[in-house]
């Protein structure tokens, strides 16, 4: 896979809640076959068809990558974490805060959902950049 494959691929990702229940288990566990990626799942869990059909999806997508033993094949992200979380925020930000990350920011403030402690933890973020 070339970089600039995985790179237009980041620009255009959307996953489905259950693609992305798959990905924060593949996450987790950096290489999984099927049946690892089930046995993370809560109960009751889901069929091994489902799992499958689900990271060939992802793999169409070019979001997972695989190493085949046999008929058996074990997977592992080709998407950083870190990378989707990126532009998952950015489009939540695009969204529901018309683009501008003052207004995300003060959505949790006014919620009462960040202490004094982590809006002064921000702006230290925000002044060291």
């Amino acid at each position: 896979m070339y970089l600039f494959e995985i790179n237009k691929t980041i620009a255009t990702i959307k996953l489905t809640k259950k693609e992305e229940e798959v990905m924060k288990i593949i996450w987790k566990l950096e290489k999984a076959f099927v049946k690892d990626i089930i046995k993370e799942y809560p109960d009751p869990k889901p069929h091994y068809n489902t799992i499958s059909s689900l990271v060939r999806i992802l793999q169409d997508k070019v979001i997972v990558g695989f190493k085949q033993y046999g008929n058996t094949y074990e997977y592992f992200p080709l998407l950083p974490k870190e990378e989707y979380r990126k532009v998952f925020m950015k489009e939540i930000i695009n969204d529901y805060f018309d683009n501008s990350f003052p207004r995300a920011v003060a959505s949790f403030i006014e919620d009462k959902k960040l202490d004094p402690d982590e809006i002064e933890e921000i702006m230290k973020l925000i002044k060291s950049k």
